[in-house]
């Protein structure tokens, strides 16, 4: 065969497949009712990314690729020898307080009893004060009638004025005993703040070690593994990537005159390619408000008809649970979105619906 006749057959090839695919959309679209819009899409679901809080190195990954996991799963395990040994020291620390804390606790009792002490030398020095005192005005008395020597007054106003300075110093302990007190009680606060601290650091010591073990926050199944075992990533490091198959939708794209028909929560019916003979139900979840492949200017009726509006249609949790270990994303396929509530399924969308 010369290669001009080769070229002419796969030309025909393609004009043979875009007439087809051209039949296909005008006879297959032109077959519906006109409550019925469809657009083509591919299934879809939410991303997750697991990754690292904190800096560190990857000690190991329990899961593989395409794997199906659920949520609070252990998916991997960064390294925790360097938070350990803080967590140990913390703790360390943590004692170390808790014995100040008894001590502090301790020196104020006995400041508390060298104050009753001090409070008891007062009264004694007080009553002996007192008792010097009368004798001093006895001997003051005595002495005009010369009953006694001058030497026996002045011995007895030396014994007054000796009782008046012990007085006066075990007022001066008293007070240096309270100020110990004050001081003790500071202590026991300082103890005990210092026992809170530990206790915090301890906390948040062991919150970073749970957070180094990764877990799935969903059901899902596993798509790519970013990183491998030994490799340190720094905070907020992708680990693993997950889809999320409790929501799980397909996206198409109706023109002007059928999105502005859609209403949230409109029920749409979904046809993959995979399993033709299968129909899943969804409902509308998302109309953009900004269409797609806007010209730079829109100036006339028949541009505006060309705009087209981006549709979600949400697979039901129920159906996506029920069915979760055969759930697939990117499988293309059909939506059927009920435009008028009126208007009945054609035969072809009775099929076997997923339920």
């Amino acid at each position: 065969m010369t290669k001009d006749w080769k070229r002419w057959l796969l030309i025909a090839s393609v004009a043979i497949a875009a007439g087809g695919y051209a039949g296909w959309v005008k006879f297959g679209t032109a077959s519906l009712p006109s409550g019925i819009a469809s657009g083509n899409g591919r299934i879809e679901a939410t991303e997750i990314d697991v990754s690292t809080k904190a800096p560190g190195r990857i000690r190991e990954i329990l899961v593989k690729e395409g794997d199906y996991v659920t949520a609070g799963q252990v998916l991997a395990r960064m390294d925790t020898d360097q938070l350990e040994a803080q967590r140990r020291q913390a703790e360390a620390q943590l004692r170390r307080a808790t014995i100040s804390v008894e001590t502090a606790k301790s020196l104020v009792a006995q400041r508390e009893a060298e104050r009753t002490a001090a409070v008891a030398v007062i009264a004694q020095r007080e009553a002996q004060l007192d008792s010097l005192h009368r004798k001093l005005v006895r001997a003051e008395t005595l002495i005009k009638t010369s009953a006694v020597s001058q030497q026996v007054l002045d011995d007895d106003r030396a014994n007054e004025q000796g009782a008046q300075a012990a007085v006066a110093a075990a007022k001066a302990q008293l007070a240096a005993t309270e100020a110990a007190i004050s001081a003790a009680n500071a202590a026991v606060i300082d103890a005990a703040a210092a026992v809170d601290a530990a206790k915090a650091a301890i906390e948040s010591i062991t919150v970073e070690i749970n957070d180094s073990t990764l877990k799935s926050p969903r059901d899902g199944r596993v798509q790519y593994r970013v990183a491998q075992p030994g490799e340190v990533l720094a905070a907020g490091g992708r680990v693993l990537n997950l889809v999320d198959l409790g929501d799980v939708y397909m996206t198409f794209f109706l023109p002007t005159t059928q999105a502005g028909q859609v209403a949230l929560g409109a029920p749409v019916r979904l046809v993959l390619d995979a399993v033709p003979q299968y129909v899943i139900p969804a409902k509308v979840t998302f109309v953009a408000d900004v269409a797609q492949f806007t010209p730079k200017t829109v100036e006339t009726e028949e541009e505006r008809l060309k705009l087209m509006f981006r549709i979600k249609a949400h697979i039901p949790h129920e159906l996506l649970r029920k069915y979760i270990q055969r759930v697939k994303t990117g499988l293309p396929g059909m939506a059927y979105v009920q435009l008028d509530p009126k208007v009945d399924w054609p035969a072809s969308l009775h099929g076997k619906l997923v339920q």
